[in-house]
């Protein structure tokens, strides 16, 4: 059985192919993470702010009110 040199062709072709879509990351995809990591903590970071805000207005809000009850 003869291999048709075009067969050989796309074979190596495909070969190229995946090789060079191997995954390795550039600086600056990994500055990219680094600074979506940060921008994640620092979300995060707010968002359990306000909550503790939010708690502190609400038990403010509690304490006038018993005062202003009595």
């Amino acid at each position: 059985m003869k291999v048709k040199p075009a067969l050989i062709m796309i074979m190596v072709t495909l070969g190229m192919a995946v090789i060079g879509c191997e995954s390795r990351e550039g600086p600056a995809e990994q500055a990219g993470k680094q600074i979506d990591q940060a921008a994640e903590k620092a979300g995060d970071t707010i968002d359990e702010t306000v909550e503790k805000a939010g708690e502190k207005i609400e038990e403010t809000g509690d304490a006038i009110r018993e005062k202003t009850s009595d």
